[in-house]
């Protein structure tokens, strides 16, 4: 039996199962799943065999001493998905989070598998709250496998393919049921996927086995304040980038059968709440994405109407008027395709200014930043520029860049 088919009877003895859609999913004290309910139907669209795939999912410790790492990454998940989307070619994107305590707290891990629309992403990450723990070790072994084996991973051999492991803590290895990390990288190794580690602190115990991680699964190594590390900086330009954003998300039309409506209006009311709730610096850089071309499909979900009649995908003749948007079931046929113009002219109109005014806001945040390089965002991005080469997938280093040599080199554990 191979390693991969080995370790895959090991997990399923486990009780663990394949995680889909894009909500999230918990596992509780001995490692069943339990369902929770989706914050926003499934909008993926079909990934385009022109671009360069990108996934990349990100297991984060959520006990009660990694509260501010997990400020920072709410604040940031929309410029590190920026910072992404600038490679060259431009790539369809899909970011999935698993978020994981130890046996004895509220739960083990707490899946969102991978998506391409951001809110979703960000709407899940909001609902981490650093609680429990304390105890030493945590549950990294599980959350690790769970990262590798139960999420829908590309099968395409140029697609970048990424694991982001978070924490403190190293992990328990007096489990007996869990799948080790060792054999977990194993399977990483075989399909593809490489796995970073980026340690909080300096617990002792942590560094070495983090290291090791990162060694046998071709990733890289690194260390931050406890803190992560992530500087927030306000500007000028963030309110009315947040406003831009918003009215970016307003030019959307749902049309098709209920399903595919009610999906569009459900993402559309996530889209609502994190426009009243998130920092302004955050609503600027999910502006900036969501304008951009490799934010579209964050933008628009799977079906909409402006996107999909600009791209061929649709043609309002062959659309039943109980299938079109309310507001245009009333219309002549020649008000529906005015009205859609329309549409489509406002939402160019505002991914230019939003791309107009965020260069201003680049160049503000360039100088503010120019002396912070030890985040944990821009480790994230380190880690990739190095990574993406091997994929024929380009990244500008910036001037500011830090030390890109790579640091995988690392002791070896002898204790399996």
């Amino acid at each position: 039996m191979t390693t991969l088919n080995r370790i895959t009877v090991l997990t399923l003895a486990a009780g663990l199962a394949l995680a889909t859609g894009t909500h999230a999913q918990v596992s509780s004290q001995l490692m069943p799943i339990e369902n929770v309910e989706p914050a926003v139907a499934s909008t993926a669209a079909p990934i385009s065999a022109e671009k360069p795939v990108i996934e990349v999912v990100f297991v984060l410790d959520t006990t009660g001493s990694m509260s501010g790492l997990l400020q920072g990454a709410k604040e940031k998940i929309w410029s590190i998905a920026n910072a992404i989307a600038t490679a060259q070619p431009t790539p369809d994107i899909k970011i999935g989070l698993v978020g994981y305590r130890d046996r004895g707290d509220a739960y083990i891990t707490v899946r969102t598998a991978m998506t391409s629309d951001l809110d979703a992403i960000y709407s899940d990450l909001m609902k981490y709250e650093a609680v429990g723990g304390g105890d030493g070790p945590e549950s990294v072994n599980q959350a690790l496998n769970e990262a590798v084996t139960l999420f829908e991973w590309s099968s395409d051999e140029n697609a970048l393919k990424l694991i982001y492991l978070v924490g403190d803590a190293p992990p328990h290895m007096d489990y007996q049921d869990d799948v080790r990390y060792h054999d977990s990288c194993a399977i990483a190794a075989e399909v593809g996927i490489i796995i970073n580690t980026i340690q909080c602190g300096n617990m002792s115990g942590t560094d070495v086995i983090w290291q090791e991680i990162a060694r046998l699964s071709e990733g890289e190594y690194f260390a931050i304040d406890p803190t992560g590390g992530m500087l927030a900086v306000a500007t000028p330009y963030d309110e009315e980038l947040a406003r831009l954003g918003a009215d970016l998300d307003g030019t959307l039309l749902a049309y098709g059968d209920k399903d595919a409506r009610e999906a569009l209006y459900s993402k559309l009311a996530v889209s609502e709440e994190i426009d009243a709730s998130a920092p302004a610096g955050a609503l600027a850089d999910r502006a900036r994405y969501k304008a951009g071309e490799a934010g579209a499909d964050s933008l628009t979900g799977r079906q909409e109407l402006v996107r999909d009649i600009a791209e061929g995908r649709a043609n309002l003749d062959d659309i039943k008027e109980n299938e079109l948007p309310e507001i245009m079931q009333t219309m002549t046929p020649d008000e529906r395709v005015a009205y859609v113009k329309e549409q489509q002219a406002r939402r160019d109109q505002l991914r230019r200014q939003i791309t107009e005014i965020d260069g201003r806001r680049q160049a503000f945040l360039k100088d503010a930043l120019a002396e912070h390089s030890d985040g944990f965002d821009q480790k994230v991005m380190v880690a990739l520029r190095l990574q993406a080469a091997r994929k024929g997938i380009v990244y500008e280093v910036p001037d500011e860049a830090p030390d890109e040599e790579g640091s995988n080199k690392y002791p070896v554990k002898d204790d399996k």
